[in-house]
């Protein structure tokens, strides 16, 4: 299948980061309505530039088309190209209205088309390794999610400046005007919904903190740059999510259970990390101890945080290792490396490669229409709820996804529950305090 794109700003060069590892996927063209951007992506890229999106649809050839356009214009993008008879894979979220988005999957229903949405760090090996470490059983019932997406303090991060490799310009008066829970809160509700099911109940407050993050005035001024969320799943498992424009870096989650944690440092990483913690006296004890909590060294002998655990990987793992387009100097390619080791690293393409198969093998599409609509509601709930706060269930919902259970989710590592064992230290200091404690 053949798709093109509508959108070559910033998010475009994220999405061609990993496009050496998709050989199967023919790219027809790409359009902007920004034609000096287009044309740098022509020179950069080699694709072919349309001469405006009515174009782009009449292309019988192009089948798809990846919406990346500016949040505003996501919704009559992706009706002006199902209405053409294409199938639409769009940036997130989908429309700022639910109405509008229901709109969009009874358009796509009719026509018989396919319609759905990043984030697509959903099929992601750290996400899928999270998911066996519950599944097997590792940490016990799971009960509890801490979820982060603090993306530091924007009036101090000088965003202005930031360019893609081909020199677009990060859409920062978007990221601050449409709010960072609007922006980033997908990103951990993609897989806690993929996981646990549905939300049942919502109670949520946002918060407009810092006042004048840009010399440049923005409108709306008074975007809430943080929020925090309590969601109850409809498994019993509760979760609070915090995003926000003010705090210090932090993108990771944590998956509490009865017996034990995973944890993931960077949910912006497809390869993150993951741990798994197997609750212990000495483990639980220890985090008593100011030196055992400041020394991740000495932490990890009692037991904090556990161990690390081997990646359940997905059939393009490859692509986020290797950037083929870093550059030709040093300095680009030190800090495309740097970039993928310590920072993050993520294929974007991987939705719309998963989107194709569906497509051509003729199943069912991995993400649900009710599981998107979903997804809409709980980031705009959350976004609007505002400092007075809400307590609401949410009207949409969906039937549990079978995306975790379809395939084997070994990856060649054994169960995680049955083979893990706790560090000599934290056993020593464990029967230690039993003994002490019969004394």
């Amino acid at each position: 299948m053949r798709i093109a794109f509508v959108g070559c700003g910033y998010v475009f060069d994220i999405y061609m980061r990993t496009v050496w590892a998709y050989p199967e996927i023919e790219i027809s063209g790409v359009y902007d309505i920004d034609t000096k951007r287009s044309a740098v992506v022509r020179r950069h890229y080699g694709f072919r530039v349309y001469g405006d999106f009515a174009e782009l649809l009449a292309d019988a050839e192009v089948d798809v088309v990846v919406n990346l356009t500016s949040i505003r214009s996501h919704v009559e993008v992706t009706r002006r190209a199902l209405e053409a008879g294409k199938h639409v894979y769009s940036e997130k979220p989908l429309a700022l209205e639910l109405g509008n988005a229901q709109e969009l999957f009874r358009l796509a229903a009719s026509r018989n088309l396919v319609l759905t949405c990043a984030p697509s760090n959903v099929y992601t090996d750290a996400v899928r390794t999270a998911w066996k470490a519950v599944a097997d059983g590792a940490i016990g019932k799971p009960v509890l999610v801490y979820a982060e997406l603090d993306d530091s303090p924007a009036h101090l991060m000088h965003l202005e400046s930031v360019r893609s490799p081909t020199g677009a310009p990060f859409p920062y008066e978007e990221e601050l005007q449409e709010g960072c829970t609007v922006e980033h809160v997908g990103y951990h509700l993609v897989w806690l919904c993929a996981m646990f099911g549905p939300a049942e109940a919502v109670v949520a407050a946002s918060h407009w903190l810092v006042h004048r993050k840009t010399e440049k005035d923005l409108s709306p001024a008074d975007t809430p740059d943080f929020s925090v969320a309590t969601l109850t799943f409809a498994n019993g498992v509760s979760a609070r999510v915090t995003c926000s424009w003010v705090a210090p870096r932090d993108h990771s989650f944590r998956i509490i259970g009865e017996e034990g944690q995973v944890s993931v440092d960077n949910v912006f990483h497809d390869r993150s990390p993951v741990f798994l913690e197997r609750f212990s006296r000495a483990s639980l004890s220890a985090r008593k101890l100011r030196s055992v909590r400041v020394n991740p060294w000495l932490g990890r002998r009692f037991g904090l945080g556990g161990r690390r655990i081997p990646l359940v990987q997905q059939w393009k793992s490859h692509a986020v290792g290797a950037e083929r387009d870093a550059g030709t100097s040093v300095k680009q390619r030190l800090v495309s490396w740097l970039r993928i080791r310590e920072v993050y690293a993520q294929d974007k393409l991987l939705g719309v490669a998963e989107m194709l198969c569906a497509i051509e093998e003729g199943r069912s599409q991995p993400l649900s229409p009710e599981f998107l609509l979903h997804l809409n509601e709980l980031t705009l709930l959350i976004q609007r709820a505002r400092s007075d706060g809400i307590s609401t269930r949410p009207v949409t919902s969906f039937e549990p996804l079978s995306l975790f259970q379809e395939g084997p989710l070994d990856g060649g590592t054994p169960d995680l529950r049955e083979s893990y064992r706790a560090r000599a230290l934290e056993s020593l200091i464990g029967r230690l305090a039993g003994s002490a404690h019969r004394a």
